[in-house]
């Protein structure tokens, strides 16, 4: 898939699971794709301090990406390393 549109998709999965996240007061930014298809975000607010933030990115933020967009390899959160 072209990068753009690789990109255009993975910012619409973000939108769609921003609520979820923005209801308990944290909120998601994407910051970019890497050439490896890593997807790089950055957890704000409440998700941004969340002891639980590694598992939210993992189970509900790079599950979303992965079913819908099968050459992503990853999400990582910029916070998190």
């Amino acid at each position: 898939m072209e990068y753009a549109v690789l990109v255009e998709k993975v910012t619409s999965i973000i939108e769609q699971v921003r609520p979820y996240l923005q209801q308990d007061g944290g909120d998601i930014q994407f910051i970019e794709l890497t050439p490896q298809n890593i997807v790089r975000v950055q957890l704000r607010g409440a998700c941004g301090s969340c002891p639980h933030a590694k598992r939210t990115l993992k189970h509900m933020v790079e599950a979303a990406i992965l079913e819908q967009c099968p050459e992503i390899k990853g999400v990582e959160d910029i916070n998190l390393g």
